[in-house]
């Protein structure tokens, strides 16, 4: 049986912990990672833990960007290391805002926290402001699921808003069959293969999964020219375009990986066997049974009838499925092409915690843009107005490049 219904993972009830159960929580602040290694590898160990979260994701980040301010701010609960929360240190609209490393480019964002630990929500609150007083004016930490994994995340417990965006997820399940028939798996069949006859009628296609390293590393490049001319063509700033961002995503290519975690993988579609041009690209991460979608590319001036980036997706999904995965995440974003393949819809929030007076006015005008930018995507004629209004002024040379890229 198929089902197209979306489940939505909203708010959580919140319960408050038992009395008498929580642990005297007492909170550091580290400007360097390498002296936070051991504990952070045995935090991230969780399945609840994000891949961009991990040491190898953040360290990778810090690396590409010298000179970054960070509070990595440690806390500690009979004598061991039970959360951390990896942050940077920027100037925002006027404040010191601390947030997640890397956060533009990340989504289930959570933190690091030991599962068996009983922190008290008070005490949360109460040790970030003190751990991140004469530092920063506010906290913010973006696109946090209140409920991951069945697992209620500390942060719920201290300020927060939703996120104007949310995160789309597939169940999958060793059948690939049994992954599509969530997703009415007739009429995606049929899709797949007029897209497979398009490709054959063209000459033929073949999807390249190679781990060989230079290769990894020429298709990372190869999506960096592909979303370039795409953001052209749509009179958008290009994300991808900063030295330093490229700079991080080559090395997450380059970090440990083995079969069931990878910071970093390629895979794309090629027009013909015999080195013909590259129709699409994806870039997967992969931390136990979760796999995220990072980013994705394709060429619009050929073959845009056999939707090379959908097909691609079938081979990616259904890899996955194979390799015993058991969730495949495209992230943040609402797209077509999302929906067409996800059941589960996660509600994310940014998390605030105010310091001093100016950060308790810079949350307040955090909320309100928030609320503001939800209710013009809510509006699809005054959103498509406002984009085309950004589309021009890019092309005046007047627009700011965003902060993060929907990875679709």
């Amino acid at each position: 049986m198929s089902s197209s219904r979306m489940i939505l993972q909203a708010k959580p009830p919140l319960l408050p912990p038992a009395a008498g159960e929580t642990e005297r929580l007492e909170m550091r602040v580290h400007e360097r990672m390498e002296a936070l290694e051991a504990a952070w590898r045995a935090l991230e160990r969780d399945p609840s833990v994000s891949m961009h979260q991990g040491y190898d994701w953040c360290s990778a980040w810090v690396r590409a960007h010298p000179g970054l301010r960070l509070a990595l701010v440690e806390g500690r609960a009979g004598g061991r290391t039970v959360m951390i929360l990896p942050l940077v240190i920027a100037r925002r609209r006027g404040s010191h805002v601390a947030g997640y490393i890397g956060s533009a480019y990340s989504n289930i964002n959570g933190g690091l926290f030991d599962p068996a630990a009983r922190i008290d929500p008070d005490a949360l609150g109460n040790g970030i402001r003190q751990a991140l007083k004469g530092r920063a004016d506010l906290m913010v930490l973006e696109r946090v699921p209140l409920q991951w994994r069945e697992r209620l995340s500390p942060l719920a417990y201290l300020s927060h808003t939703e996120n104007q965006n949310r995160a789309f997820q597939v169940p999958l399940f060793q059948s690939f069959e049994d992954t599509l028939r969530q997703v009415n798996a007739k009429r995606r069949r049929k899709k797949f293969r007029l897209q497979q006859r398009r490709l054959e009628e063209a000459g033929g296609y073949l999807v390249i999964d190679t781990l060989e390293p230079a290769e990894q590393h020429a298709l990372l490049d190869e999506f960096f020219r592909q979303k370039a001319e795409r953001f052209k063509a749509q009179g958008l700033p290009d994300v991808f375009a900063d030295a330093p961002v490229r700079a991080f995503f080559h090395a997450l290519l380059d970090a440990p990986r083995d079969d069931a975690d990878y910071p970093l993988r390629l895979h794309a579609l090629r027009l013909k066997e015999d080195g013909g041009p590259i129709l699409a690209v994806t870039g997967t991460s992969r931390k136990g049974d979760h796999v995220i979608c990072q980013f994705g590319s394709i060429r619009d001036d050929l073959l845009p009838e056999a939707s090379p980036g959908e097909f691609l997706f079938w081979y990616v999904i259904e890899q996955a499925c194979h390799e015993g995965a058991s969730i495949f995440d495209f992230g943040i974003g609402d797209q077509n092409y999302k929906r067409s393949w996800c059941t589960v819809e996660t509600v994310h929030y940014d998390v605030l915690v105010p310091i001093t007076l100016l950060g308790h006015l810079s949350a307040g005008i955090h909320r309100l843009a928030v609320r503001a930018v939800a209710e013009i995507k809510a509006r699809p004629r005054l959103y498509g107005a406002l984009q085309r209004l950004r589309q021009r002024r890019t092309a005046a040379g007047a627009s700011e490049p965003e902060t993060g890229e929907e990875p679709a």
